[in-house]
């Protein structure tokens, strides 16, 4: 990112970035001091994992734009549309944190939870269209990135940033309509397994005993910072056709999410014991060997029982 020149002032849409990144990242202070302290518990966790996890992935995502706003054009990242849609956008994160850590504090859920008319309208009324506005801000910003780019930025740079953007704004986008609607396994992110996060994998909590909807969650929200690191990477090191690079990570990270979520989807866990309906994601050589394995049973009826003879 050094070639592309540092402006003289916060541009407003920087501003607005930053100040949402740094809300999350003050937050997430007393709500480690809490962690320690509250032996209270939501579905067998601490109430306060929750918060913490979204107040350092938000801090992420607003940093990661942060960083890539200067790969925009000075008049596209100054134009009242960008400054209005991620001052927009910085507003909906601030109000999601907040209402996040408050119901913690409460000892509340904040998500699947229609218990009042009050936390009903918090759910479906304000945190879902905050969310779905917050993602598609995101890819709108990475197409005017792949559109409209400053002449400073590096050729791997500024792609990865304009499809990073964009694909996890959308993909984020599609994995989350099963995983918010509820309409897979019911209320959770569970499908499947135990309706609980006691026995979690080590950091991110995925489930071990059924499919989890966060897992392809996580990678597509991820793909933000994986492909403008891919593109950057490319230039400093002078890959022949950098751009090339960013694409073959982009596709095998659409893989990935399309693999887990159907993965997910069948009631199977990313690592762990594999449950009724098939192993897990780990258990094969590859996502995409394991999307086939469960496809192909579905596709050709006598494929299943060939691989039962066989020990499949």
């Amino acid at each position: 990112m050094s070639r592309i020149a540092n402006p003289t002032r916060i541009d407003p849409a920087l501003g607005a970035a930053l100040d949402a990144g740094a809300l999350s990242l003050v937050l997430l202070i007393p709500t480690l001091v809490a962690l320690w302290i509250d032996g209270r518990t939501l579905h067998d966790i601490s109430v306060w994992i929750k918060p913490m996890k979204f107040q350092l992935s938000l801090t992420i995502h607003w940093l990661t734009i942060a960083c890539l706003l200067p790969v925009l054009s000075a008049a596209c990242r100054r134009s009242t549309a960008t400054t209005g849609l991620l001052r927009i956008a910085a507003l909906c994160s601030v109000i999601e944190v907040l209402y996040i850590t408050l119901q913690a504090a409460r000892g509340r859920q904040s998500h699947f939870n229609t218990d009042t008319p009050i936390e009903s309208l918090m759910y479906y009324g304000v945190m879902g269209p905050a969310a779905v506005f917050i993602v598609l801000a995101t890819a709108w910003l990475g197409w005017q990135m792949l559109r409209r780019p400053t002449p400073e930025a590096s050729r791997g740079l500024a792609f990865g940033a304009g499809l990073g953007l964009l694909l996890a704004g959308l993909s984020t986008l599609i994995v989350t309509v099963p995983l918010a609607s509820g309409a897979v396994g019911g209320a959770g992110h569970w499908v499947g397994g135990l309706r609980s996060d006691a026995d979690g994998l080590p950091l991110v909590g995925w489930s071990r005993s059924g499919g989890d909807l966060r897992v392809p969650h996580f990678f597509a929200t991820h793909l933000m910072q994986v492909l403008p690191l891919v593109g950057w990477c490319a230039d400093r090191c002078r890959w022949i056709r950098p751009r090339r690079w960013v694409a073959v990570v982009a596709v095998a990270g659409l893989a990935l999410i399309a693999s887990t979520l159907h993965q997910a989807l069948r009631g199977a866990p990313f690592i762990g014991i594999a449950g009724q309906h098939g192993k897990s994601v780990a258990a094969y050589g590859s996502p995409i060997e394991a999307t086939a394995a469960s496809v192909v049973p579905d596709l050709l009826p006598g494929a299943a029982t060939a691989a039962s003879r066989d020990g499949g």
